[in-house]
C-alpha cells in the first residue's frame, strides 16, 4: 500500500466556486432563475420559430443558452459532490433531487431543439446566411440537426427525457452506488475497490494473486445484481435504438460522436487485425521475461522485473508533467498550472469517493475540475498527465461557450493522451540506465495496448451483449462467456484465465454510464500516436495548429480537425499508422531483452 507520508500533501478541490454548499441560497436562487427563464422562454417561443428571422432566432438560441449553463452548473455541482462520496447517503439523495429538479427544468425547453428539426434546411440556411449572430451557432445547429432523422414525436419526447431520472439515471445511481459500498478482503483489510484494483499492479506476485481472487469473489458474490443492471440498461437501449431506427447499436453512439459507422468500423478492423502483431507478441515477450510460458491474469498488469517501485511524491508528479508540458508550449504549462495553483483537483483516495480518475469540464463560465485516486505509482503520474490534458482542453474549448465547448468523445481523448505521451517522452529520454529504459517503455506499451487493444474488445464484449440482449435476457455465465471470449481473443495465448476472472466484465464503469464509449480511447490514441509522430518531425507551427484543434471544441469535426495536419481518419492506413508507433516500441523493447 502506498505510504500517505510519501505521497506529500495531496490536493482536495474546492467546490465553492460552483456553489458554497448543498443548501446554500446561491444554489436555491439559480434553481428558482432557471425555473422561471425556462418558463419565460417557453412562453415566448414555444410554436413560434417558424416566424423568427435570422437575428431573432440567434436570440432565443443565446436565451436557451444561458438557461442550458445554469442547468449544467447546477449539475456540475451536484455530480462532483456526489464523486467525492458516493456511499452517503444524503449526498446521494442530494443529487438525485438535483437530478429530478433539473430535469424537470429542462423538460419545458425540449420543445425548442425539437422544433429546430422541424425547420426546413433551405431555410434555416437562408436565416444563417443573414444574420452573423445565427451563423456564429451554425456548428451547434449542424449537431442538433444530426438528429433529425431519428426524432420521435414531440410527446414521446417529453416521455423519454423526463422518464431518464427514474430509469437510466437510477440504475447507473445503482451501480455506482453499490461498487463504492463494496468491500473486498485482503489480509485482514476491507479494501473499496480503487484500493483492490491497485494490488494488481504491486511488485509482489502474491499480492496481486490475492488480490485478483478476493476481487473476483467479491464481483462474483454481487454478480446477479450486476448481471440485472446490466441487462435492464441493455433492453433500456434496445428499445429506444429499436423506435428511433437505429440500424445497430452502436449507431447511436457514433452519431452523437459525429463520426460515420464505416470509421469505427474501420478501427475497430485494424486494431483487431493487429493483436497478434501487438497484445499477443507483448504477452508472449513479457511471459518469457517473467520465465514462464504463459502469464496468470492477475500477472498481466505485474510491473516489470526492472521497474522502480518507490513512491512518486506529489510534487514530483506536478513537475514532472508540468516540465514536460512546458517542453511543447509554455503556454500548455501555464494552463495547467492553474489547477495545481487553485483548489481543482481532488487526488487523495478516501472512502466511498468514486474509483479512476476524470476530468470534469463544469461550464464555460467557471473551469474544469479533476479528479484522481493518487497512490504514487508512476502510473499515477501518466494519469495526472492525462486528466490534465483534458482539463487544458476544456479551459482552451471554453471560449466557444456551452453549447459548442463539448468535444465529441472520439476527440475528447486527444490532448488527455497527447499530454501522457508528452510526460512519457520526456521521462524516457532522461533515462540513461538501459534496465530502467526497458522498465519505462514496457510499462508504456502496456498502457498503450491498454488504451487501444484493450478497449477495443471492451468494445467487442458490448456489441456482442447487446446483440444478444435482443434475443433475450443473458445469464451471468453467458455474460462470463462473453467475457472469456474477447478477452481471450485480444490478449492471445500467453495469459492464463481461471474462473473467477469470468466476472471481472461487472467493474467496468463506461458500460453502465456510457454505452460504447470505449472505443473512443482507440480512436484518441491512435490519432494521438499520428499526431505526435508528425509533431516529431515538424516545425514550430505544429503547436500553432495544436492549440487551434483544441480551442475548436465542438465546434468542427475529425475531418475538419485532422486537415491541417495532413491526417484523414477516413483513410484505414490512418489507423494503421497510429498503431505502428506501439510495435515500434514493442520492437525497441525486444531489443533490449
Amino acid at each position: 500500500m502506498s505510504d500517505a507520508n510519501a505521497l506529500g500533501s495531496l490536493p482536495e478541490w474546492d467546490l465553492d466556486e460552483l456553489y458554497p454548499g448543498q443548501e446554500s441560497p446561491e444554489l436555491e436562487a439559480d434553481l428558482k432563475r432557471a425555473t422561471e427563464d425556462a418558463d419565460a422562454f417557453a412562453k415566448a417561443h414555444e410554436g413560434k420559430l417558424v416566424g423568427l428571422d435570422g437575428a431573432g432566432l440567434a436570440a432565443a438560441i443565446a436565451a436557451y443558452e444561458r438557461v442550458d449553463e445554469t442547468l449544467g452548473r447546477i449539475m456540475s455541482y451536484a455530480g462532483l459532490v456526489h464523486a467525492g462520496n458516493v456511499s452517503d447517503p444524503e449526498i446521494g439523495r442530494f443529487y438525485q433531487t438535483m437530478q429530478e429538479r433539473a430535469n424537470a427544468i429542462g423538460t419545458k425547453l425540449l420543445f425548442f431543439t425539437l422544433e429546430l428539426n422541424r425547420i426546413e434546411e433551405a431555410d434555416l440556411d437562408a436565416r444563417i446566411a443573414e444574420s452573423a449572430e445565427l451563423a456564429r451557432y451554425a456548428p451547434w445547429l449542424r449537431d442538433v440537426r444530426a438528429m433529425r432523422p431519428h426524432q420521435l414525436s414531440d410527446e414521446i419526447e417529453k416521455l423519454l427525457y423526463e422518464k431518464h431520472v427514474a430509469g437510466r439515471a437510477s440504475w447507473v445511481r445503482l451501480f455506482d452506488e453499490t461498487m463504492a459500498g463494496l468491500r473486498f478482503p485482503y489480509r485482514g483489510r476491507d479494501l473499496s475497490a480503487t484500493e483492490i484494483l491497485n494490488l494488481l499492479s504491486d511488485h509482489d506476485g502474491t499480492v496481486r494473486k490475492e488480490a485478483a481472487k478476493s476481487t473476483g469473489k467479491v464481483l462474483g458474490d454481487n454478480i446477479r445484481l450486476f448481471s440485472l443492471i446490466t441487462n435492464t440498461l441493455a433492453k433500456d437501449k434496445e428499445i429506444e435504438d429499436r423506435w428511433r431506427n437505429f440500424a445497430r447499436p452502436v449507431s447511436s453512439r457514433n452519431l452523437s460522436n459525429y463520426v460515420e459507422d464505416e470509421v469505427v468500423d474501420a478501427l475497430v478492423a485494424a486494431v483487431k487485425e493487429s493483436y497478434p502483431r501487438l497484445s499477443h507478441r507483448y504477452y508472449a515477450l513479457k511471459a518469457r521475461w517473467f520465465g514462464v510460458k504463459q502469464l496468470d491474469y492477475w500477472d498481466r498488469n505485474a510491473p516489470p522485473p526492472d521497474e522502480d517501485d518507490r513512491i512518486v511524491p506529489w510534487n514530483e508528479a506536478r513537475d514532472t508533467v508540468l516540465n514536460a508540458y512546458g517542453a511543447f508550449s509554455e503556454d500548455l504549462a501555464g494552463i495547467g498550472r492553474k489547477f495545481f495553483d487553485n483548489a481543482w483537483i481532488d487526488a487523495p483516495v478516501r472512502p466511498g469517493k468514486a474509483s479512476g480518475a476524470f476530468a470534469h469540464p463544469t461550464v464555460p463560465s467557471a473551469h474544469p475540475y479533476l479528479l484522481l485516486n493518487y497512490q504514487g505509482k508512476t502510473r499515477d503520474v501518466m494519469t495526472l498527465a492525462h486528466e490534465l490534458g483534458h482539463g487544458v482542453h476544456q479551459v482552451l474549448a471554453g471560449p466557444q461557450g456551452q453549447l459548442m465547448a463539448d468535444t465529441p468523445l472520439t476527440l475528447a481523448e486527444t490532448a488527455s493522451v497527447f499530454g501522457e505521451m508528452l510526460t512519457f517522452q520526456a521521462m524516457l529520454d532522461a533515462t540513461d540506465d538501459a534496465k530502467s529504459r526497458r522498465a519505462m517503455l514496457a510499462s508504456k506499451v502496456e498502457d498503450m495496448i491498454n488504451t487501444a487493444v484493450r478497449q477495443v474488445a471492451f468494445y467487442e464484449f458490448e456489441r456482442k451483449v447487446h446483440d444478444a440482449r435482443r434475443e433475450g435476457e443473458l445469464s451471468a455465465e453467458q455474460l462470463s462467456d462473453v467475457w472469456f471470449d474477447v478477452q481471450g481473443e485480444s490478449l492471445g495465448p500467453a495469459i492464463r484465465f481461471e474462473v473467477e476472472y469470468g466476472h471481472f466484465w461487472a467493474y467496468i464503469p463506461h458500460f453502465i454510464h456510457s454505452p460504447f464509449y470505449v472505443y473512443a480511447y482507440a480512436f484518441g490514441d491512435c490519432l494521438v500516436n499520428s499526431l505526435y509522430s508528425l509533431y516529431e518531425d515538424s516545425g514550430p507551427d505544429f503547436v500553432d495548429k495544436y492549440f487551434d484543434m483544441l480551442k475548436a471544441g465542438g465546434s468542427l469535426r475529425h475531418k475538419e480537425l485532422l486537415a491541417p495536419f495532413g491526417l484523414d481518419a477516413t483513410d484505414p492506413h490512418f489507423w494503421l499508422r497510429g498503431l505502428g508507433l506501439v510495435e515500434s516500441f514493442i520492437d525497441e523493447l525486444e531489443d533490449l531483452l
